[in-house]
């Protein structure tokens, strides 16, 4: 057999994704060549890895003893690479975090520089909703969650990072006289929510049990993109965190409107789990948070006390 590291990477992703085309995106290769690529491969085996049948991948149970094998062989190869960064002296390894979907508005601003300083570090960063952050969490795949509501059934560490405000939000071209408004004006608007699981819609939810709110709901929806969108469009009226709607609110695509009680205000965490042993590059990841969150605010989301 004469297989390349190349071909052990092919192969494993597209196991564990079940698709050429998802591998090839997330590979950065073209689905032609991850097509070649895995071809080649099989073709050294006498029994089939892969099977299509009704144009769907299936993996051989074969395959997946295949797969397993490639995955050890290149977790020793990134053992190597990473034993021989530490004996530079260099931080070495994979950072390994899962955030909210909201998150993905501030999270970066919390890597970049840390990355730029490590670029030889590897980042696995799971976009998601709450309930899955917290699975990952829970089953100890991550090094830190970001998370706008704390779990109460997980034993967790954290580390406050930046306040998380929500107003009402609606399109523009809907006229509002710029008064405060009360809790009535929740009787004659239609009101978009996030799906179940989703950390704003808690929020969103506990706020409106809290103080009686007569919201009329119309319609849920699976991001806070889509919500976005929605509101843009004028189906109807969203809680929303400011974070995501920068631009909007500066091209006046969307308002704020002024309501008794608003804006909700809650927290974003990095949460981690109670008594977990860190490697190196997390330790030193929550080391560099801690040194530098009040810069990394200050220099990013300044913008958010206009509002």
């Amino acid at each position: 057999m004469n297989y390349t590291l190349h071909q052990l990477q092919v192969f494993l992703k597209v196991t564990q994704l079940k698709s050429i085309t998802k591998a090839a995106d997330e590979l950065f290769l073209t689905q032609p060549a991850v097509s070649i690529q895995l071809k080649n491969f099989q073709d050294q085996f006498e029994i089939p890895l892969t099977e299509i049948i009704g144009r769907k991948l299936f993996v051989t149970d074969f395959g997946m003893e295949i797969a397993l094998a490639a995955e050890n062989i290149l977790n020793e190869v990134y053992a190597i690479n990473y034993k021989t960064m530490a004996y530079k002296g260099q931080l070495f390894g994979r950072l390994k975090i899962s955030i909210v979907s909201t998150a993905k508005y501030i999270m970066p601003y919390f890597l970049s520089e840390f990355m730029k300083k490590h670029d030889q570090i590897e980042l696995l960063l799971d976009v998601t909703n709450k309930s899955k952050v917290l699975e990952s969490l829970e089953k100890n795949e991550i090094d830190f969650a970001m998370v706008s509501v704390l779990p109460t059934t997980l034993q967790i560490e954290k580390l406050d990072l930046m306040e998380n405000k929500l107003y009402l939000i609606g399109n523009s071209n809907h006229g509002f006289n710029g008064n405060l408004y009360d809790a009535s004006i929740f009787e004659n608007i239609p009101l978009i929510y996030r799906e179940q699981g989703s950390g704003t819609r808690f929020v969103m939810e506990q706020f409106i049990k809290e103080n009686n709110l007569p919201v009329h709901k119309k319609m849920e929806l699976t991001s806070n993109e889509a919500v976005k969108q929605s509101v843009l469009a004028g189906l109807g009226y969203s809680i929303m965190p400011i974070i995501g709607i920068k631009n909007q609110l500066e091209n006046d695509e969307l308002q704020i409107i002024p309501v008794e009680k608003f804006p909700i205000i809650s927290n974003w965490y990095l949460i981690w789990q109670k008594n977990k042993k860190f490697t190196p590059l997390a330790e030193a990841y929550l080391n560099f948070v801690k040194e530098n969150k009040n810069k990394i605010i200050n220099d990013n989301f300044k913008w958010i006390e206009k509002f």
